[in-house]
């Protein structure tokens, strides 16, 4: 075989599906086949690597008939750079944090060759470079011996086929134990580590030669299956739907798999519920329950009985309390059904008020509030979602939270508000109330004290939540509220197209798509590529000069589907390329297998306690440190930091799925809705995305995909049994 060592410049592409890539590197010594830069192509099947690593290849040379002379790995050892140039590129490339390339040249020129020995084994002398203070070296002394215990981590691992990033997340969780707990149990890791999966864990305990069939194996399959179909939104699995589906996963025998079933529902991990015959489903049909989620479900059953059910209320001295439609002296605009919906959510512990776009749930939300402040009444508005809670914060005049926030939670801590230490409020309003997730649910109930009113208010036509539950198309269902439908569409909004075609949308009917419109265009394509390419001219080009909208921050992108060309990932990457293109003023760097570059629109996709950010939140990325090894994302006015291990809890956010978009409001949205799309073409989910434009929505597709979508009214039922809970007059499944 060649050789071939250098230091990585670009990485051009990087698949985490089998971690194929093309790098360009800068080699050592003499090499053929340098281009005007003086660097070489290498591909193959590698281990995420990162600008600055230094490697050493042994391969074979090809040529490419497209793009020339390739080296193409074999073997890869990641080694220490043996030149001035590699190592000012190695130590300046943000591998070492403290370390940026302006550290990096007074270092190397202070020690030249030997600078490696001397950070390594006389780290004190880094004093002697000009400006490097006892905190700085401290700080990269401490990097430098954390490199050191996680390059050994590094070795094993990416010869399992694990990336640096990932690496990097295992040692930092276990320390230097990283090495015992990765050879004794794999699949602790997918247990312990946001961003490490079932698949990856699987991947090192099968290339340490653990067996198919052994049992934690099984089991952990198991515990990700049901975490796959959790991610889907239900809340339980069927027992024969999670064995073959496991079954698929693993390769194993169904028998096997139903034993380690067993063994998890003896451990605790998940509960089994044999159904009676009064469930009109049969008997044999067994649920499994993640052991977590089956506690929320009972949990809120429980919670929502009580509190419907208490004979206690906080605002029964107030006067309207007892006189009912008194209320018209308060608020003369103010139609009978939205007086009924205010007189109700005084008069029931538990309410819902439903209800299209412009049909006034805002206005009711405020009369509401005008009622209980006219008799110093206590309470509370929250939504699931930032952009939610800031937008009933400006439509109410009031002060609204999430509802995490509501409760005071807190990563080391949970929730400040609790069973123990429940909220002081005699009313509390979650407003957006179809993205209620069954574990947040949970966790705002266990906070509400006997007597506290609870009024959800949502569209029950959007989608529902993003995570496990559908509660509250479930809560409407079981008749434990009392619910108020409004449908007038108020003046006000009369001469929006966006809400006239949702409304037309919602009852079955084609939206209209006049030749003259202020706000509701649709722009003809026939096939995906032709749509991507009208999305792409029509944020950074079209909307923007007629509309005066700032594309970066005032028109999003939503799309059914992540895949192909008019995909959300897609469509991020072109619309990255048009509206943030690479510069020698930014910075930009690999994390994950994606591209992130300062400027970028972006998404927080998981809940994160301890930085205060929840999944949905959109926010703009200011900031690639290669010194601090850190990004630092501004959403809405509040600055927060990522270490660069924590890069996958981003995505880009262009373009981002309907699903994710929920609770959010956009001056404009562009919609692909294509025939190709079929999977998802459902009216929700069109209602949902033209609901989400304020001022203005383009679809982009074909009228054949709108009906489809349209006439597609089947909801998506969702494994759930909270509905037939609250029904029960005695839980017999607890």
């Amino acid at each position: 075989m060649d050789s071939l060592s250098g230091s990585v410049v670009r990485v051009t592409y990087y698949s985490a599906e089998n971690g194929y890539s093309v790098l360009r590197i800068r080699p050592e010594g003499e090499a053929p086949h340098r281009d005007t830069e003086g660097l070489v192509t290498i591909t193959g099947n590698l281990p995420e690597l990162a600008p600055g690593e230094y490697l050493q290849l042994h391969g074979a040379w090809a040529r490419h008939p497209k793009f020339g002379m390739q080296f193409q790995v074999e073997q890869m050892e990641q080694a220490f750079p043996v030149t001035l140039e590699g190592l000012r590129g190695y130590l300046g490339s943000g591998l070492l944090k403290g370390i940026g390339p302006a550290y990096a040249e007074r270092i190397v020129n202070h020690f030249g060759l030997e600078t490696i020995d001397i950070i390594d084994k006389q780290p004190e002398r880094l004093r002697e470079v000009a400006d490097i203070g006892p905190k700085r070296s401290q700080q990269i002394l401490k990097a430098w011996e954390e490199q050191k215990q996680i390059r050994g981590v590094m070795i094993f691992l990416h010869g399992h086929g694990v990336s640096t990033n990932l690496a990097t997340k295992i040692y930092k969780q276990y320390g230097d134990r990283s090495l015992e707990v990765v050879q004794r149990d794999p699949y602790q890791l997918a247990r312990d580590i946001y961003g490490v999966g079932f698949k990856t864990a699987d991947r090192i305990a099968q290339s340490l030669g653990l067996p198919a069939d052994h049992p934690s194996r099984l089991e952990a399959g198991l515990v990700y299956t049901l975490d796959e179909i959790s991610s889907d939104g239900h809340v339980y699995a069927p027992e024969s739907e999670l064995v073959n589906r496991a079954a698929e996963l693993l390769g194993g025998r169904s028998e096997a798999i139903r034993s380690a079933v067993f063994r998890l529902a003896t451990q605790g991990q998940v509960i089994v519920e044999e159904l009676d015959a009064s469930s009109g489903e049969p008997k044999k049909e067994r649920r499994v329950y993640l052991a977590a989620l089956h506690a929320c479900e009972v949990g809120v059953a429980e919670r929502l009985r009580a509190l419907a059910g208490t004979k206690e209320s906080r605002l029964q001295d107030m006067p309207l309390y007892r006189h009912g439609l008194g209320l018209l002296a308060l608020d003369r605009r103010l139609s009978s059904v939205q007086q009924e919906a205010i007189v109700q959510a005084l008069n029931n512990p538990v309410c819902v008020l439903t209800g299209g776009p412009g049909t006034g749930k805002t206005t009711t939300i405020k009369a509401l509030i005008a009622a209980l402040e006219a008799d110093n009444k206590k309470y509370a508005l929250a939504s699931s979602t930032g952009r939610a809670a800031k937008r009933l914060a400006q439509a109410s005049d009031r002060p609204a939270s999430t509802i995490h926030r509501l409760l005071g939670f807190s990563p080391q801590e949970g929730a400040k508000y609790n069973e123990e230490n429940p909220l002081r409020a005699d009313l509390v309003v979650v407003d957006e109330a179809s993205m209620l997730d069954l574990q947040l649910a949970h966790s705002l109930l266990k906070a509400l004290r006997p007597g506290t009113h609870l009024l959800l208010v949502g569209d029950v036509d959007q989608l529902p939540s993003v995570g496990a539950g559908d509660v509250l198309r479930e809560v409407i269902a079981s008749g434990v509220a009392a619910v108020t439908r409004l449908n007038v569409i108020y003046r006000q909004a009369e001469g929006s197209h966006i809400i006239a075609n949702a409304h037309r949308i919602n009852q079955g009917e084609l939206p209209h798509t006049p030749k003259v419109s202020d706000d509701f265009f649709l722009f003809p394509a026939q096939n995906t590529e032709e749509a991507a390419k009208w999305v792409v001219e029509l944020v950074t080009e079209r909307i923007p000069r007629r509309f005066h909208l700032d594309p970066l921050k005032d028109i999003q992108v939503l799309g059914p589907l992540y895949r192909g060309p008019a995909g959300v990932s897609a469509l991020n990457a072109e619309l990255q390329h048009a509206l943030n293109p690479a510069s020698p003023l930014k910075t930009e760097r690999a994390f994950f297998g994606q591209l992130l570059r300062s400027s970028d629109r972006v998404m927080q996709v998981c809940n994160d306690y301890e930085k205060g950010v929840f999944n949905g939140d959109i926010g703009q990325l200011i900031e690639i440190s290669n010194e601090q090894q850190t990004l630092t994302v501004d959403f809405e006015g509040r600055l927060v930091i990522y270490d660069w291990s924590e890069a996958d809890e981003l995505t880009l956010a262009y373009a981002v799925t309907v699903h994710k978009s929920q609770g959010s409001e956009f001056p404009a949205v562009v919609l692909p809705v294509l025939t190709q799309h079929f999977v998802m073409l459902q009216r929700n989910l069109l209602y949902t995305g033209v609901t989400r434009a304020r001022q203005l929505c383009v679809l982009v597709g074909n009228k054949k995909a709108i009906a489809i979508a349209v006439k597609n009214n089947k909801v998506a039922e969702r494994w759930s049994g909270l509905a037939r809970r609250l029904k029960s007059s005695t839980d017999k499944h607890k």
